[in-house]
């Protein structure tokens, strides 16, 4: 793991160029099968083709117009190993903890533990030793506060199984140009697993929820970074419509299997199609409240996106013409091929893959270009489990030669809304970026 002073660096480093990033060609669970053969890993090992512009998006008009950059100069990608979790993933901070997934590695159609994102805010609270006698209350503006274990929620409430995404708010960050704060993701803050747990609505009901109960607040046992008892590391909170919702939930398990400590066990919140801050880790309390949550990550800039455009890279505080992120934007990328593959001469029809979704909307269609945009072709989706999971698409991209090819994928969904080709309504912690997907390859 690297040091507090490499953690910083990490913390704030810019890791779009895909150049720096050197990929390698990898196949996945299912092989890549191209022009009757599967691709070449030897020959297109550490060759990272570059990316017109960057990979997570084009360059911006303000970058173009000379604003201002903030943040430390681009690093390259930082070593990960940690117990149950792939080698592949990219560490962008470990003070807290943070760590995504690259494109190529969520080609699965439920996202494995070991390759899911990790997203901390404060330090990692002791493991529990008795998963089932772990506590949770719910108090505020109820009739009936509750304390409950896991066992007793395991065995009052009916339990349900939902295949999810779950997406940082603060993911495509690396689009934005300037740089907002934070750790700076592409795409890979975002995984799709299947949740077991309870119903959050059939809790809150179960404690009897006043007229007067029109929030959430959310709080959980990790420490505050600065080991400070007094503060959370983070609290967030909801209006009391969306706690409603029947795929809200409290859940004790992931893909089958006990809720990994690092991904919130034995208890947390999943809240879908929001920011993935809403689905309170290590879940200790709900507090049901009249007026909005003020808890640690609430208010300000945190979370929070202009409601009227500001210039990028202006200094602006919140209090005025911003809002809370609700529903996260359209998002598709291309798992399968990996970005910097070298095909064989002649190779042109290429088979493609990836992923869409779009908060609290459905993904309409998905469309793919090799030509920058001047033409776009539909793609075969798959349809979702339920709700909130994501669209599993596939298609195959005609190239008309050999030569360096950008293949570009963009999502659209049920109100009409499409990825842009940059990252817009820049604010200054960087939320809501959904610039397209780009990868690069090259034939013969």
């Amino acid at each position: 793991m690297l040091n507090e002073a490499q953690s910083r660096d990490a913390a704030t480093h810019s890791d779009h160029n895909d150049t720096d990033r050197r990929e390698a060609v990898q196949t996945s669970r299912r092989g890549l099968l191209l022009g009757g053969s599967l691709v070449s890993l030897g020959a297109a090992a550490g060759l990272g083709l570059p990316l017109g512009g960057g990979s997570s998006g084009l360059t911006s008009a303000a970058s173009a117009q000379g604003a201002p950059a903030s943040g430390a100069a681009p690093k390259g990608p930082q070593p990960f190993d940690y117990p149950g979790k792939d080698k592949g993933l990219v560490l962008l901070g470990d003070r807290p903890l943070v760590a995504e997934t690259p494109e190529r590695l969520l080609d699965d159609d439920t996202t494995p533990i070991g390759k899911f994102f990790i997203r901390n805010n404060g330090q990692l609270p002791d493991e529990a030793k008795n998963a089932d006698a772990w506590t949770l209350k719910v108090e505020g503006e109820v009739d009936k506060p509750l304390t409950l274990t896991v066992a007793e929620l395991k065995s009052r409430f009916p339990a349900q199984t939902m295949r999810m995404v779950m997406e940082c708010g603060g993911n495509g960050r690396s689009s934005f140009q300037p740089p907002g704060r934070g750790n700076q993701w592409t795409n890979g803050g975002a995984g799709c697993a299947e949740w077991t747990g309870v119903k959050l609505a059939d809790v809150l009901k179960a404690a009897g929820l006043k007229d007067s109960a029109k929030f959430t607040g959310h709080y959980g046992a990790d420490p505050h970074l600065s080991g400070d008892a007094g503060k959370d590391a983070i609290s967030r909170g909801m209006p009391i419509e969306k706690a409603l919702e029947p795929h809200s939930m409290i859940v004790w398990a992931m893909n089958g299997e006990p809720l990994p400590h690092i991904h919130g066990g034995p208890l947390r919140l999943v809240v879908p199609g929001w920011p993935g801050s809403l689905s309170s880790k290590w879940l200790t309390r709900v507090l049901v409240r009249k007026d909005p949550h003020d808890g640690q990550g609430m208010g300000g800039t945190s979370y929070r996106l202009p409601t009227v455009p500001v210039v990028p890279g202006s200094t602006v505080d919140g209090k005025t013409n911003f809002a809370d992120m609700t529903s996260m934007p359209v998002r598709s990328i291309i798992t399968a091929p990996a970005n910097g593959a070298r095909l064989a001469s002649g190779t042109h029809r290429i088979p493609i893959r990836g992923a869409a979704w779009a908060g609290d909307h459905e993904v309409q269609k998905v469309e793919v270009s090799f030509d920058a945009g001047q033409r776009w072709q539909a793609v075969d989706m798959a349809k979702p489990k339920n709700r909130y999971d994501w669209v599993r698409w596939t298609g195959t991209v005609a190239l008309p030669s050999d030569g360096y090819f950008e293949i570009w994928v963009r999502a659209t969904d049920s109100r009409g809304v499409a990825q842009p080709h940059v990252a817009t309504n820049w604010n200054p912690q960087g939320y809501g970026a959904n610039a397209l997907h780009r990868i690069a390859l090259l034939v013969g």
